[in-house]
């Protein structure tokens, strides 16, 4: 029997603003009110760039299947934590079976204080919007919701990591808040449901490099 849990919200005292954004050589970047910085993604992200572009390449149709699966899979958990009603009968069949495997986590959550909520930082300069900012089991924690096809492993995903330390600094320097956790949150089609936590303050050392990294390729590139 599914039963849906109420979710409480607060305020987080950030403006709403709506960052536009702009695609620039196949990397996306947003325009915010203290200038243009390029998304959290196209930055951690950027050393497994090429490789994923070449399984792009060679998977086309696995490429189109995952992608669909990851805009269903938060599309619906976003609906779940905003209280919206679900009918899980009209979703993607293993769209569904994903969240139900996530629900018990998903149900660890609350006191949400933002969800697909625009962030940026002139420091660092980047943007992009952050999944859910909330307190899972207790403790203020930067969450991020991810579907897989097959079990994680926690080397191959330190960009996960440095995503949520970027997003724990962005939301540091908008609102003056610290969070001390992250939780990344995976629903595996293989039934396996994995959490990874662990402190921001671990991998600013690793994000500070993903930047210049980034940087200096593309200065390069100019």
């Amino acid at each position: 029997m599914f039963i849906q849990k109420s979710f409480i919200h607060l305020s987080n005292n950030i403006p709403p603003v709506l960052l536009k954004e702009v695609q620039k050589d196949g990397k996306r970047f947003y325009s915010t009110p203290e200038g243009e910085f390029p998304s959290v993604t196209t930055v951690v992200g950027f050393q497994k760039q090429q490789f994923f572009a070449e399984w792009r390449r060679k998977n086309p149709d696995e490429s189109k299947r995952v992608t669909g699966r990851g805009t269903e899979f938060h599309s619906l958990i976003e609906k779940y934590i905003k209280n919206e009603p679900l009918d899980l009968d009209s979703e993607n069949s293993n769209v569904k079976a994903l969240f139900l495997l996530l629900k018990p986590e998903l149900d660890k959550i609350d006191n949400v204080t933002a969800l697909e909520t625009p962030l940026w930082s002139k420091i660092l300069g980047l943007a992009g919007r952050t999944d859910c900012i909330a307190e899972y089991d207790g403790k203020l924690s930067i969450i991020d919701f991810k579907a897989s096809t097959k079990e994680k492993r926690k080397q191959d995903i330190e960009n996960y990591f440095t995503q949520a330390t970027a997003y724990a600094l962005m939301y540091q320097e908008r609102t003056g808040i610290v969070i001390d956790n992250f939780a990344i949150m995976v629903a595996c089609e293989d039934g396996l449901r994995q959490v990874f936590q662990d402190k921001p303050v671990k991998y600013v050392k690793k994000l500070k490099e993903a930047i210049v990294t980034y940087g200096n390729k593309n200065l390069k590139n100019s």
